[in-house]
């Protein structure tokens, strides 16, 4: 299973759900050490800043940090969960929870983005992301457009813990 929280709930859910993998995306000062129930080697830190166009001053998610997501979905055998939290959990978290279900599913996009939606009202995947994704995976804007089919998700100043199938 794939999960998704907010920072605010990350200690919380990893010790409930005791994740092999755990993910954070974070702007560079808010970064996370790795909590001591995960191994240092299964925890993917990306300083990233939640924008969709260059702004100064802040980091824009671009081709490597895609390149590091999908090296750490290879790398995690789904014997355990992986746990995928950003601020939030609303946007970054969303848009690489969306990332590994494609991934991990060639030509399910659509599907993984119903499932998200269905599981996740407020989710809005953050579109640099999504969008860089697909270029990278070769996805020619299936990826983008089936968020765009997502529509908006449901305003929240923060989001909960949701879980998705790896597999679908």
């Amino acid at each position: 299973m794939i999960y998704v929280c907010p920072l605010s709930q990350v200690h919380a859910s990893i010790e409930r759900l005791a994740p092999s993998h755990l993910v954070s995306l974070l702007d560079p000062a808010s970064m996370i050490d790795t909590p001591p129930l995960v191994h240092r080697e299964r925890h993917l830190r990306l300083s990233v800043n939640d924008i969709a166009e260059p702004r100064e001053g802040l980091v824009i998610p671009g081709d490597e940090h895609i390149r590091d997501i999908l090296g750490f979905i290879d790398s995690w055998d789904q014997s355990a969960p992986m746990l995928i939290h950003c601020w939030a959990g609303i946007s970054r978290s969303t848009a690489t929870a969306y990332i590994a279900l494609c991934h991990l599913n060639e030509g399910h996009e659509r599907s993984a983005a119903q499932i998200m939606r269905t599981a996740a009202r407020h989710a809005q995947p953050n579109r640099r992301l999504v969008a860089v994704a697909d270029k990278l995976m070769g996805r020619k804007g299936r990826m983008i457009e089936a968020v765009n089919e997502m529509g908006p998700g449901e305003f929240d100043m923060e989001g909960t813990l949701f879980s998705m199938p790896a597999k679908l």
